[in-house]
């Protein structure tokens, strides 16, 4: 399989990559900063560039079967601009699948199911506006032809991979508190070839 891993210099993105070169696929990623990556792989090719550049994406998409993105706010608004050149491309290309890397803020309150999660009491984050950057991102998505699935951890620590969580659609598990780095990236990596969560934000805790 092709894969295209945008975001992976990140946390997430990083241990995106390691399974996917593990379990011998064909990898592209696209970055600012080839230097970043620091792995040799035969089977691993480095474009630079970015993700708001709209040659660069199509470059990064072209020969996909799928896209990882792994790609964070960093306080700017890379996400929601980028996300309408990626859906272009892919529907360019024919691809359809993507699975990206959200927030649990963008999924369903419990307490208040008009709301979603950073615009209800449940959210405990002072600022929203990575959330609203997340939300942008699944609205497009949802609005798009393509086969999505969103993963949407809580608090996210790093750690080791514990292999045992708990998944939910469009809401955060009961009480879930936490989900590491490791367990995320793990999830997110299965759904290449799971399509239970196909067109769905999914919740995923301890």
């Amino acid at each position: 399989m092709n894969i295209l891993i945008l975001g992976s210099t990140g946390r997430v993105g990083c241990r995106l990559l390691a399974y996917a070169l593990r379990d011998g696929h064909r990898v592209t990623v696209l970055v600012r900063t080839p230097d970043k990556i620091r792995m040799n792989n035969e089977k691993l090719t480095v474009i630079q560039g970015n993700v708001i550049n709209k040659e660069d994406i199509v470059r990064a998409t072209l020969g996909a079967d799928v896209v990882l993105s792994a790609l964070n706010t960093d306080g700017t608004t890379t996400l929601s601009e980028s996300m309408p050149l990626l859906i272009e491309a892919m529907q360019n290309e024919g691809i359809r699948r993507i699975i990206t890397i959200g927030t649990a803020g963008i999924l369903r309150s419990r307490t208040n199911p008009e709301l979603l999660r950073y615009q209800s009491s449940e959210s405990k984050q002072k600022s929203v506006r990575a959330a609203e950057e997340h939300h942008k991102v699944y609205e497009l998505l949802n609005q798009s032809t393509l086969d999505w699935t969103i993963v949407c951890p809580t608090y996210l620590p790093d750690g080791e991979q514990v292999g045992n969580y708990r998944v939910e659609r469009d809401v955060l598990p009961e009480d879930g508190a936490a989900i590491s780095v490791s367990d995320t990236a793990e999830f997110a990596y299965s759904q290449i070839i799971n399509s239970d969560f196909i067109k769905s934000r999914v919740g995923i805790a301890y």
